[in-house]
């Protein structure tokens, strides 16, 4: 059996790798960008078109559908794939504030607020028992799989990417 931990992190690679599958097996169909494209007095997007409502509606789903088939119940699925594309959403508004393009590579800040969050939201609302140090290790694993599994998603033809 799996720890607790063991399962959050799946539940994190889930959430972040449900929009990422959408893309290659729904192509444009609800591709629609979050930001509807507004870009702010900066002159950049607010987000830009790689945050879609597809993603963001998928994600919170296929986690709580993970969880459930993990033994955990749905809500914690849930609350890790809003939380998750919580923190991508924030990771790429302070990337487009900081004048890098959709989609580019910011290592630590594409990763880090998209496991932490729903990790620190799970702890807060007491939905689970998460000391600091076991949140560090699933954040590191998170990194760690995230651009490992992202390299193989690219060589697949699933990423238009390699990270």
């Amino acid at each position: 059996m799996l720890s607790i931990e063991l399962h959050l992190l799946l539940l994190i690679l889930v959430a972040n790798g449900a929009p990422i599958i959408a893309t290659a097996v729904c192509g444009a169909w609800g591709a629609r960008p979050l930001d509807g494209g507004r870009v702010l007095a900066d002159g950049h997007r607010l987000l830009g078109d790689a945050k879609t409502w597809r993603g963001v509606l998928l994600a919170p789903l296929a986690t709580g559908l993970a969880a459930v088939l993990l033994g955990l119940p749905a809500r914690v699925g849930a609350v890790i794939g809003l939380a998750a594309m919580l923190g991508d959403l924030v990771s790429s508004f302070v990337k487009r504030r900081l004048g890098m393009a959709s989609s580019s590579m910011a290592f630590g800040l594409d990763q880090i607020p998209e496991a932490l969050l729903p990790l620190l939201i799970l702890a807060v609302s007491d939905q689970l028992d998460l000391t600091g140090s076991a949140m560090a290790w699933i954040v590191a694993g998170f990194i760690l799989l995230e651009l490992v599994l992202s390299r193989l998603l690219y060589w697949l033809g699933i990423r238009k990417r390699p990270y």
